[in-house]
């Protein structure tokens, strides 16, 4: 298993210390004992993908929530107004997801780890307040727990997003992280890595689940420690903080100044550069030896990844990619070995994630595609019987 940002450690055996012992089986030892500490600072707990993103999102350091309730992503709000604020925390059920957006900008623009959540045609109404951070510079966390649509839709899971999320939605050239987790426990994970991501690069992270993810329980590992002992909020010296004994700090994206605008632009290009140079995740499995590779992502990844595991026990060469950041996207993943090598992509939705493999591929392997909408979800037999028609 490969997995983007994660290193493998190499010992080399050095034989016997002039003592008799053996360096490697002691730094073994050493590992164990620090595994076996961490054990004991983590406890178990069986939660839902949203209440799992609320307390990742609380253990780290989210001070202000603004959000207006939607299904399927409720038990996430509902998380917030428990917790909240009894724990100093500001919360606020908005009158309007539009409201909401424009509350979590000046919280953001004041110094605060900041965040919001909805689910599709929510997060439609918000796109303007996403388009006016990212041209501001201002980091925020926003997660999408998708259902199906067009227009009201129902709330049965989709991932027709996947477009609005990776090519900004709202007005302006401009991009926000996505991460799009595909267990409980890496809903929880990534909502603390979000906050971190987008202080580091001042800018709009968004979650990316569905409504089977927000709605499933599994077992997480959590860490025993109070959230403030473990993550305190860095000092922000551009935030609007109050500017006694210091020159006031502006926050806008407004420039009408000739060529200002361009110059603005310029510069938010070169931050998603340097995102997209160090900010790509994804799991790949089996892809040493695979004719075909399965590529999804969140709920889809986990059924495809089923049938992988059936199909490889039963001879056949499977392989598949899990992109976790969908923008960046991990266009690294994807070099196979030979022309033969052939990709089906499988989504909740009619070809969105499609032509980012196709784009990444770039004519090199033969890409087929596997996909439902509105509610509608592609079983394990489904995709087993498309790997065998492309065999």
């Amino acid at each position: 298993m490969l997995q983007q940002g994660q290193q493998g450690t190499v010992i080399p055996y050095k034989g016997l210390s002039p003592n008799g012992d053996c360096p490697l089986l002691s730094l073994l030892s050493e590992v164990s004992m620090a595994r076996e500490k961490r054990q004991k600072e983590l406890t178990k707990i069986l939660i839902t993908g949203n209440e799992a993103i609320a307390a990742g999102a609380l253990a780290a350091g989210c001070n202000f929530y603004a959000g207006y309730p939607i299904t399927p992503q409720n038990e996430l709000i509902a998380y917030m107004a428990k917790y909240m604020p009894g724990n100093g925390r500001v919360f606020i059920q908005a009158e309007s997801e539009l409201a909401a957006i424009n509350m979590v900008f000046g919280a953001s623009a004041a110094g605060a780890r900041a965040m919001t959540s909805s689910s599709s045609p929510g997060i439609s109404l918000k796109q303007e307040g996403i388009s006016y951070m990212a041209g501001a510079d201002l980091p925020a966390v926003i997660v999408n727990i998708m259902r199906g649509g067009p227009g009201l839709g129902n709330i049965a899971p989709a991932q027709s997003d996947y477009f609005q999320a990776t090519r900004g939605g709202g007005h302006g050239d401009y991009h926000t992280i996505v991460l799009a987790p595909a267990c409980v426990q890496e809903a929880y994970d990534l909502a603390q890595r979000s906050f971190d991501l987008a202080d580091k690069y001042r800018i709009p992270v968004m979650i990316l689940g569905d409504g089977i993810l927000g709605q499933m329980m599994e077992p997480i590992l959590i860490s025993c420690k109070a959230p403030a002992a473990r993550r305190q909020n860095k000092q922000k010296p551009w935030a609007l903080s109050g500017c006694k004994g210091r020159k006031p700090n502006i926050i806008k994206s407004f420039a009408l100044a000739e060529g200002a605008l361009e110059q603005l632009n310029l510069k938010l290009q070169q931050k998603y550069n340097i995102i997209k140079n160090k900010e790509t995740r994804f799991e790949g499995l089996f892809l040493d030896d695979a004719k075909i590779v399965l590529v999804a992502y969140g709920t889809m990844a986990r059924i495809a990844k089923s049938s992988l595991t059936r199909m490889r026990l039963a001879g056949e060469r499977i392989g598949m990619i899990r992109p976790i950041s969908l923008w960046p996207f991990p266009k690294q993943a994807f070099c196979p070995r030979n022309k033969k090598i052939k990709y089906l992509v499988i989504e909740m939705s009619y070809g969105q994630m499609l032509e980012a493999v196709q784009l990444a591929l770039n004519g090199r392997a033969q890409v087929e595609f596997l996909g439902r909408s509105g509610g509608g979800v592609p079983s394990e037999e489904e995709i087993i019987n498309k790997v065998r028609k492309i065999l």
